[in-house]
């Protein structure tokens, strides 16, 4: 696996925008697969400390995805306690866009933070398979500060070493 990260530059929007890059020694099905059904959801999604499950999946534009992320790990429990954040937490996905085993995206509704108005984060995730290889771009919305943008890249990137893992790579 290699990886990369930078920040993309803001469309029209204020939105920055920022993008991660891997590329995965797998199928370009399997990858596909642990985006976009419960079983590969469950594999990998959430950071390490937190087991999510999968209460709907609809797969299509419009559809939803809602799932339960629990912290599991004492650290991770500690730290969202005192952030003033729940233990476990109901997340909202909206898909915006499905095309097979190119692109996926969704807006993620943050509305678990502690005085800050609920808003959508949008998310984008492109494949691009070679010969024995997944290019994924990963390219999503900076959160309200750089705290919050801090410990969604962080939380992004552990996801990600779960994915390869899972990929075996």
């Amino acid at each position: 696996m290699t990886s990369r990260k930078r920040s993309a530059p803001s469309s029209h929007t204020a939105t920055r925008r920022l993008v991660l890059e891997r590329t995965y020694q797998a199928s370009l099905e399997m990858v596909w697969e642990l985006w976009t059904t419960p079983e590969g959801i469950e594999a990998w999604w959430g950071p390490n400390g937190f087991d999510v499950k999968v209460h709907k999946l609809d797969l299509r534009p419009g559809g939803k995805l809602l799932y339960l992320m629990t912290a599991t790990a004492p650290a991770r429990i500690d730290f969202v306690k005192s952030a003033g954040i729940p233990v476990s937490l109901e997340m909202h996905i909206t898909y915006t866009e499905v095309a097979p085993q190119r692109r996926l995206a969704f807006t993620h509704r943050a509305d678990f933070i502690p005085r800050v108005a609920p808003y959508d984060v949008a998310t984008a995730v492109d494949l691009y398979p070679s010969d024995r290889s997944v290019r994924m771009v990963l390219t999503f919305d900076a959160m309200h500060d750089e705290e919050w943008t801090r410990r969604t890249v962080m939380g992004w990137e552990s996801e990600l070493g779960k994915l390869a893992k899972v990929l075996g790579t």
